[in-house]
């Protein structure tokens, strides 16, 4: 079994070896009825077998290895809004593995494996608003891998392996009226997703 993360500094930077094994079920469930908010309103269900989240500033090295198995990941939130003064921002999210790192060093160096083979993840986002004084905006996920890295590192390798093998689900329902701002409504089922942004070190 792989050890728990851990970061060590040295005269090179930083040395993070991060091993992260979830067997046993994930789950969040969230049922919230708000009435008469004069200000903004925030609603967040989250459910992920493993996470990890790297932010330094000298020199990297990152190995990270991620495994979900036989595991039945979800998240569950039902909103019932009305008559706020504010914004109202709704997310729900189920993710079987997620990696996150953030560096400004000279030299960045990530090796990153990701496995889900978990039952399902599963994302259920349920919303009732009417009468909402700002914008709206409702976001549903369920993600079976992923990773993001940014830096404006010279050098940046990047080593990225992600293996999806679960049923991956996304169901969103938002009944809306009376909203004075704009409305934003996303619903994403996703096996897996990488983001790597390596920002120009150029004078």
């Amino acid at each position: 079994m792989l050890s728990p993360a851990c970061a060590g500094n040295s005269s090179d930077g930083s040395q993070i070896l991060n091993g992260q094994v979830n067997l046993n079920n994930a789950t969040s469930s969230l049922r919230t009825d708000l009435n008469g908010v004069g200000q903004d309103v925030g609603v967040q269900s989250v459910a992920a077998g493993n996470a990890l989240d790297v932010t330094t500033m000298n020199d990297t090295q990152v190995t990270s290895d991620q495994y979900a198995s036989a595991a039945n990941i979800s998240s569950d939130l039902g909103a019932s809004v009305q008559n706020v003064g504010g914004n109202v921002a709704i997310q729900g999210q189920a993710v079987c593995n997620t990696a996150s790192v953030s560096t400004d060093p000279t030299v960045t160096a990530i090796n990153n494996t990701q496995q889900c083979n978990a039952v399902d993840p599963t994302s259920g986002t349920y919303v009732w608003a009417n009468g909402v004084g700002g914008s709206l905006s409702v976001a549903n996920s369920a993600i079976g891998n992923t990773f993001e890295a940014d830096s404006n590192a010279q050098k940046m390798p990047v080593n990225n392996t992600q293996l999806n093998n679960s049923k991956v689900n996304a169901m969103t329902t938002a009944t809306v009226s009376n909203v004075a701002g704009t409305v934003s409504v996303t619903s994403a089922a996703i096996g897996n997703n990488a983001q790597i942004v390596h920002y120009s070190t150029d004078p």
